[in-house]
């Protein structure tokens, strides 16, 4: 093992390794554009860029290697935002809700075909999505959810009969609801195949490249721990570290830990319990449960909502194996209990929740050539997708359904100031797992975790509290 997620370790070869060391530096590079990040924001921003406008002289910097970051760590979940539209028209409006809902849906089978053209090999499968209720209290999260989008046309969520339900694999999923515009993905591979795809596009790339600082208005001065790069044009696509980056950011989202564990191979077992697809599946708690399988036969199993990084700083805990291995093996258990499963490994992600639980993406400090995408907030495999095509236009200055969308320039909600956000993170999260263990022995939790467990606001996968308004 080199590096602790399972996924950047099987997508990273020793050559790659080698390749990035040996790599000459950028020198004094004078480009058009420089992207900050070589995950998926970056990547599908440059190749966005390239497809529209092939003579663009662009640039990719990124601190390790194109992956190592939060898109090569992540659970490889191909999830859209027909789960958050309550949340989508609360924030921006019925139509812009109707329309990122499409774009999201759309995204997902956009992906796949760009992964088979361009013979990306990531294991992505287009098989659905499954959201569950695992335990009674769960039970009732879906019908408001499914009622606001029959009544937009935008409704693609089956109910599942409890034959249906096998396919989720455990028998702890006592209901459920199930969408195709849905899937899974090797996300590490994903990244390493979109930045060769970049590079065959003519887009320069330096790995082992760090951002310290930048000056200027219409030429910037971007200064690396390797030189300078002038530029016309800059992106911050870094997710996690932007508030490390960028401190104007600090209270624009919270840093908190996604962690996941992956099992040995165990395709007949795996096979036995009908999780022979590609589907991710959710269930429908505040901090979500979720889990998928691999081609090779694999199990991950992930939990949201663990580790909250005081100052939002991306600490070495979110490099290491979980601290948390015993929450997921209570996971495991509750799921898959009589299936003797062996965890291969644990690891870290770190995830960028924004008060509004959907991203932001805008002009920095209103500079016209400065710009940034961030606040993904455990949804970025998809999304980031679209925060290319986003980026894209605003780079390009195009006039387009993406440059005008309600994610752009937003007036973003603000977290409490530290220690008040930490603390007050620490309380809600420990309310919620009393919560959710009561609900999950089918007690009645305490009035007053239900009360805390509120204040969560967004933080789940399907919106908790669709509001009556909303609902003709």
């Amino acid at each position: 093992m080199r590096f602790q997620p399972f996924w950047f370790d099987e997508a990273i070869t020793q050559a790659d390794i080698e390749a990035a060391a040996s790599a000459p530096h950028h020198g004094a590079l004078d480009t058009q554009v420089c992207i900050i990040g070589g995950g998926f924001t970056g990547l599908w921003t440059a190749i966005t860029l390239k497809k529209q406008k092939p003579e663009l002289n662009i640039a990719i910097i990124e601190k390790d290697l194109c992956g190592q970051g939060a898109s090569g760590r992540n659970g490889g979940a191909m999830l859209t935002w027909s789960s958050k539209f309550a949340s989508l028209i609360k924030e921006f409006g019925l139509e812009q809700a109707c329309f990122l809902v499409r774009q999201s849906e759309q995204a997902v089978h956009d992906i796949k075909a760009f992964t088979s053209k361009h013979g990306i090999e990531c294991d992505c499968r287009i098989d659905g999505t499954y959201y569950t209720a695992s335990n009674h209290s769960q039970r009732n999260a879906f019908g408001p959810i499914t009622t606001l989008l029959d009544q937009h046309q935008l409704n693609v969520w089956q109910t599942l009969t409890k034959a249906q339900l096998q396919a989720t694999g455990s028998n702890a999923n006592l209901a459920g609801i199930y969408s195709p515009h849905g899937g899974s993905v090797q996300p590490a591979k994903l990244v390493r195949g979109l930045m060769k795809v970049a590079k065959a596009l003519g887009v320069k790339v330096f790995e082992h490249t760090r951002y310290l600082k930048h000056q200027g208005q219409d030429t910037l001065t971007i200064t690396t721990d390797k030189g300078e790069i002038r530029a016309n044009q800059l992106v911050f696509a870094v997710n996690a570290w932007l508030p490390s980056l960028l401190p104007q950011f600090s209270r624009s989202v919270v840093l908190v830990s996604s962690d996941m564990a992956i099992t040995t191979p165990a395709p007949e077992k795996l096979a036995a319990m009908r999780l022979n697809h590609g589907a991710p599946v959710i269930d429908a708690r505040i901090f979500v449960n979720y889990y998928r399988t691999t081609s090779s036969g694999r199990l991950m199993l992930g939990k949201g909502g663990n580790y909250f990084s005081f100052n939002n700083q991306v600490r070495d805990t979110f490099h290491r194996a979980s601290r948390y291995q015993a929450i997921l093996e209570r996971s495991f258990s509750h799921f898959f209990a009589h299936h003797q499963l062996e965890i291969d490994r644990t690891w870290t992600g770190p995830s960028d929740r924004s008060v509004s639980g959907i991203p932001f993406f805008g002009h920095l400090n209103g500079q016209a050539n400065v710009f940034y995408g961030s606040g993904y907030s455990g949804n970025g495999v998809v999304q980031s997708y679209l925060g290319g095509q986003i980026l894209a236009s605003l780079l390009l200055n195009q006039h387009n359904d993406w440059r005008h969308c309600a994610l752009v320039n937003q007036t973003l909600k603000q977290f409490p100031v530290e220690p008040f956000r930490t603390a007050g993170a620490l309380m809600v999260r420990n309310a919620i797992r009393r919560k959710e263990s009561a609900e999950d022995n089918n007690m009645p939790p305490h009035k007053l975790d239900v009360w805390l467990s509120k204040l969560s606001g967004s933080a789940a996968k399907l919106d908790p509290n669709v509001k009556q308004e909303y609902i003709k």
